[in-house]
């Protein structure tokens, strides 16, 4: 297997910039997956954010899981369990409004703390936005609008521990499924592994390194590229030793957003005469999505075909 894309974004400022790039569009086009490093997020707080979340799970969380999951969960079980995951969770929303401040059993660092690494990362987004409309020869800023809306976009954190499992042949930590959304970063452990993406016919292993923030493509950018970059499936597998920390952060369109294949990027294909993707608001999408997320994406892209004649276009950059 080729070597999982890491792209090193020192090298966008200089005479590397062209090699780089090229590195972000192969990975866009064939992984859907690669890892970033330098990307201008303190060590110091990726460190801090790390020791809180641990914390925090160890605090809150681990008895609660405990008792609810592992107690229970492969009690009498001889066949792989297909309707849940080993994972303990909680969501975080920055936008369009915060909710961080009545998330019950967070200590007031780890709530300040949290709001800055989200306008951190949220600027780490948009910036790798207008670096995938560069690759594809879009106008700067052309994937922001299209997922602005009437209130911009929808961005949360998805705090994710994913205890030892002592029968990891039995269950997932988390199935696998390709994310709904636009553009996922993950802050994820640097020690213990279980991320796996689907390449080819085969599951490949995301690398944990040191203070690197993972992206990975949601259903939302494969629709405005129609296809040219790809939502791949991922999992995440139960270990025996080891608790892993994961931080995905969501930049997803706001509720109204209209989304639907780029007009710059069908004229470049009209020779070609691929089928398009449909176009459809995105919070209907969402809720098609809820109770098909661990099924195939090609299914919901056919169903959104359908209401497609009732989606009136939103105001939006057309370059």
């Amino acid at each position: 297997m080729e070597n999982f894309p890491v792209i090193n974004m020192k090298n966008l400022n200089g005479d590397k910039r062209a090699s780089t790039m090229d590195i972000i569009k192969d990975a866009c086009e064939n992984w859907g997956f690669f890892e970033l490093v330098n990307h201008g997020i303190p060590h110091e707080m990726m460190d801090t954010v790390e020791r809180l979340t641990k914390g925090h799970y160890k605090k809150c969380m681990e008895q609660r899981f405990k008792e609810l999951v592992a107690s229970k969960a492969l009690e009498g079980v001889q066949a792989e369990i297909t309707d849940m995951d080993w994972e303990s969770t909680f969501f975080l929303r920055h936008l369009p409004v915060s909710n961080i401040s009545q998330v019950p059993d967070l200590d007031d660092e780890y709530r300040t703390l949290m709001k800055e690494f989200a306008v951190r990362l949220e600027k780490l987004a948009e910036e790798l936005l207008d670096l995938l409309c560069e690759n594809l020869g879009l106008e700067k800023g052309y994937l922001k609008k299209a997922f602005y809306g009437s209130k911009g976009p929808n961005f949360g954190t998805k705090v994710s521990n994913y205890p030892p499992c002592p029968k990891p042949e039995l269950i997932k930590g988390l199935r696998p499924h390709t994310d709904a959304g636009g553009v996922i970063l993950l802050f994820q452990d640097d020690k213990v592994s279980g991320l796996q993406l689907l390449k080819g016919d085969q599951w490949v292993d995301v690398p944990p390194m040191k203070h690197s923030i993972v992206v990975n493509l949601g259903d939302q950018l494969e629709v405005i590229t129609n296809g040219k970059y790809k939502s791949v499936l991922h999992r995440v597998i139960a270990q025996t030793d080891g608790n892993r920390m994961s931080l995905a952060s969501f930049y997803n369109p706001g509720n109204d957003a209209v989304i639907y294949p780029a007009p710059a990027l069908l004229e470049k294909e009209a020779e070609e005469r691929k089928e398009v993707y449909p176009k459809f608001v995105f919070d209907d999408y969402m809720k098609l999505y809820a109770g098909l997320k661990f099924q195939a994406k090609e299914p919901r892209f056919e169903l959104m075909k359908n209401v497609e004649a009732n989606v009136t276009m939103g105001p939006i950059a057309t370059a």
